[in-house]
């Protein structure tokens, strides 16, 4: 059933950079936050940086919830589930960190991913823990394809229109903590 991993080796980074979708979960510090889970999927938006690190490219949308989270306390966890294929259930625990196109170490970081109209982020993620377990009660999935609609209505807005819109609706988490 479940098991502890030292780190992500080469078989766990086929699983992971393999399944076209995962879930990202973090929390604020107060009791009365709320906790956010959201899922990510757009090809080429996650990689296994090396056995104890991973990154996945943030795009803008509704929200700010992650980077304020990780922001303020840093936790995080990705989820992983094997729609297809033998069941299984990954999830890499650690501490995340936010680096926003400003930062200086962003186009190092950003050169790992596709370039994707609205990339307001890279998040990348100190593993602390690396587990996984059965994944029986995930039901058997076909993919179709990967949504364009997120980065076609970032195409649409264009670079200012982007920027007043984080403005507006990325200014801080509905908790109130400060975001982009």
């Amino acid at each position: 059933m479940g098991r502890v991993h030292d780190g992500v080796d080469d078989h766990l980074r086929e699983f992971l950079e393999r399944q076209p979708m995962f879930f990202v979960a973090t929390a604020p510090l107060g009791p009365d936050g709320h906790v956010n889970v959201s899922p990510k999927g757009l090809e080429g938006t996650f990689a296994v940086l090396d056995e104890s690190h991973v990154a996945y490219l943030d795009l803008t949308g509704s929200g700010i919830e992650t980077i304020a989270h990780l922001r303020e306390n840093g936790r995080i966890t990705l989820m992983f589930c094997a729609f297809d294929g033998p069941a299984r259930i990954v999830r890499l625990f650690g501490r995340g960190t936010v680096t926003v196109p400003a930062d200086p170490e962003y186009t190092d970081l950003a050169a790992r991913f596709p370039s994707f109209a609205g990339a307001r982020a890279v998040i990348t993620v100190a593993l602390d823990r690396v587990s996984d377990s059965c994944g029986y009660g995930v039901p058997h999935m076909q993919f179709v394809e990967h949504q364009e609609r997120l980065v076609d209505w970032a195409n649409a807005l264009g670079d200012d229109g982007l920027r007043d819109y984080r403005v507006d609706k990325n200014r801080k988490s509905i908790d109130g903590l400060p975001g982009y």
